[in-house]
């Protein structure tokens, strides 16, 4: 198994809000991707006394370990418990209720001799590559396909879009939105890779639309994941002025690529 894996935060002088991971089983018998985005809030009181990095950190910490070593569950039991033990952490300190309560994208993968299975919630990407080289994007597209008037504002989306029937879902304190990822499987022999990725790697297809995902998935496994960031800065760099018109709300995001060759 070949692994390549780097997340690099959007602004040095602040913490990276993503997460990434690759495990193995103690047995050896295959393994395990994570990727979190942490969801940066706007400003105002989130109604939690810790930062996005500490609840990415300990979300993706428990699906690691549950991930590895809970061959019995299916990928939605496993990001609902880690979810729960998440949230148990801070319940008694902290209004787990605010719809900005610390939250994150998810992209979660396992597969062993027989079978790859995966989950994706919110908007960060899975790319997979067959053994014939087509690569499927497994999306959760719930966001995108909202209209822009929907999302005009933060208070608008907060109140009637995020993690409510109808808008859209990330990993927060509520273990049920596990049940609106993505999920599936597939024989292990129909995946020779994977590429997991955060919307700041993402907008190298998404936003400057510089090539699909095939182009994207081949520059990550010839060229390598530093590669993929690496274009995506220089893009932003070269269009800040245009960001408004292409819909980033900041210039630079936190940007995590995990690549894995099974």
């Amino acid at each position: 198994m070949r692994t390549d894996l780097v997340s690099e935060p959007g602004d040095a002088s602040r913490p990276n809000e993503d997460f990434a991971g690759v495990g193995l089983p103690a047995s050896g018998q295959g393994g395990c991707a994570i990727v979190l985005d942490g969801v940066t809030p706007p400003d105002g009181g989130t109604g939690c006394l810790h930062s996005v990095p500490w609840f990415t950190a300990r979300l993706g910490g428990a699906l690691t370990e549950l991930t590895v070593s809970g061959r019995d569950l299916t990928l939605s039991e496993i990001l609902s418990r880690a979810i729960g033990r998440t949230a148990g952490a801070h319940t008694e300190t902290c209004d787990l209720s605010h719809p900005r309560t610390p939250q994150a994208t998810v992209v979660l993968t396992r597969w062993d001799a027989t079978r790859f299975e995966y989950l994706v919630l919110s908007d960060s990407a899975l790319l997979l590559r067959g053994p014939g080289g087509t690569v499927t994007a497994v999306l959760d597209d719930r966001l995108d396909r909202l209209p822009r008037s929907a999302l005009a504002t933060d208070a608008l989306v907060d109140a009637n879009l995020r993690n409510k029937e109808g808008g859209f879902f990330t990993a927060a304190a509520d273990p049920a939105v596990a049940g609106r990822a993505v999920t599936g499987s597939l024989p292990r022999h129909g995946v020779r890779a994977l590429a997991a990725l955060t919307d700041g790697a993402t907008r190298w297809t998404e936003k400057f639309r510089e090539g699909d995902w095939t182009a994207l998935f081949d520059l990550v496994a010839k060229e390598g994941a530093r590669s993929l960031v690496e274009r995506v800065r220089e893009l932003e760099t070269a269009d800040r002025e245009q960001r408004a018109f292409l819909g980033r709300s900041k210039t630079h995001d936190d940007a995590t690529v995990v690549y894995v060759e099974l």
